[in-house]
């Protein structure tokens, strides 16, 4: 762990970068979850099973006023994309070897990886975020290059942006606002082709789904197989149609695969509701979880077979479907729904919210 204290105004601004391998859940970082209304991805076990299981474990910056938390950054020590070992102790060459680091939140990437309290004008945040990337420096050591802020909200740009760093626009975030008395309502906004998609996939005798939360019925090594597979398939269209997340023309994916225990540390939560297709036989077909947490709700994971191995076409169409209903039905201020496959989401009503990239160079970080 790394402390700096330094001056900001007329008050202490203290950072912590913790490990959450091995560093207990920081003081009032569960407060700070729910004045912040952060999704389930911020609970540190959740963050402590993503680290161990990660290519490139992410720590934890903890930002603090006096004793109150006031800010947090999530952020990838990255070795290199070809990595293939698992939750390195340590990296050969130690403080040494070229790294870099990503402030992302990849399991929700339309999200992004730093949060501050409410209460802080953008002057506290540019202070903040200059104190977060020396303190980060510090951590890491000479060897870190840079910082990537991935997937960030437009007006963190005044707070992040500055000489030397360089900005770019990448793909949205799906957004649907609550703007429907009923289902019905928005059922009436789609097109011909889509409701018949989902008439379909509702008369289909021998297509069963089950959708709960806190569920303790599935096996999540068959959840991850099914996500793993489904994600390389998404990502290799990605990268192919010229996604805008890429530096440089770089397929610099520095994700790693869903690992059991981490879909078992969601799927079981209050919190977090995870619906299940199945066939006559009880084969799974598809699966999808949902957050629902602070008036706002998120797909968060989806995945289905494909056509060729028996999966239902437009599948994912219904998930979503019932993501929108349980939206409406719940009174919930908004759905979100990740950044792939925009034109699928348009045309069930989805707008975009706009995400930007800010690459900060070792030189000017702190600065």
């Amino acid at each position: 762990m790394v402390t700096m204290k330094v001056a900001a105004r007329s008050t202490a601004f203290e950072v912590e970068v913790l490990d959450p391998r091995s560093a207990a859940e920081p003081a009032g970082w569960r407060e700070f979850l729910h004045r912040a209304k952060l999704f389930p991805v911020w609970e540190y076990e959740v963050l402590r099973r993503e680290a161990w299981l990660a290519k490139n474990p992410a720590v934890l910056a903890v930002l603090r006023r006096g004793e109150q938390v006031v800010g947090a950054f999530t952020v990838m020590l990255c070795r290199s994309w070809r990595a293939d070992d698992f939750a390195p102790l340590s990296v050969p060459g130690g403080r040494f070897r070229p790294r870099w680091a990503e402030a992302y939140l990849w399991q929700l990437s339309g999200y992004p990886a730093g949060v501050f309290d409410e209460r802080l004008d953008d002057a506290d945040r540019r202070e903040a975020v200059r104190r977060f990337e020396r303190a980060l420096c510090a951590h890491a050591g000479p060897g870190l290059l840079g910082v990537i802020y991935r997937a960030m909200n437009p007006e963190l740009l005044p707070v992040l942006d500055g000489r030397g760093r360089m900005t770019r626009e990448i793909d949205p975030i799906a957004v649907l606002a609550n703007d429907y008395p009923t289902v019905d309502d928005w059922e009436r906004t789609l097109g011909d082709g889509t409701r018949k998609t989902l008439r379909d996939l509702r008369e289909d005798g021998d297509l069963r789904t089950e959708a709960a939360s806190g569920r303790q019925d599935l096996d999540c090594h068959e959840l991850s197989v099914m996500l793993n597979a489904h994600r390389a398939r998404q990502d290799e269209r990605a990268w192919a149609g010229g996604q805008r997340s890429r530096f440089g023309g770089l397929h610099m994916d520095t994700r790693s695969p869903i690992a059991p225990s981490y879909l078992d540390a969601l799927v079981r939560r209050p919190d977090v509701v995870t619906r299940t297709y199945r066939d006559g036989s009880g084969r799974l077909l598809g699966f999808g979880t949902l957050f629902d947490a602070f008036g706002e709700c998120a797909l968060h994971q989806w995945a289905a077979l494909p056509g060729a191995e028996g999966g239902r076409t437009g599948l994912y169409a219904d998930f979503y479907a019932r993501g929108v209903e349980h939206m409406v039905t719940n009174g919930r201020r908004e759905l979100t729904a990740g950044r792939a496959m925009l034109e699928n989401k348009t045309a069930l009503g989805f707008g975009t919210r706009s995400l930007v990239s800010v690459a900060v160079p070792r030189p000017v970080l702190g600065r």
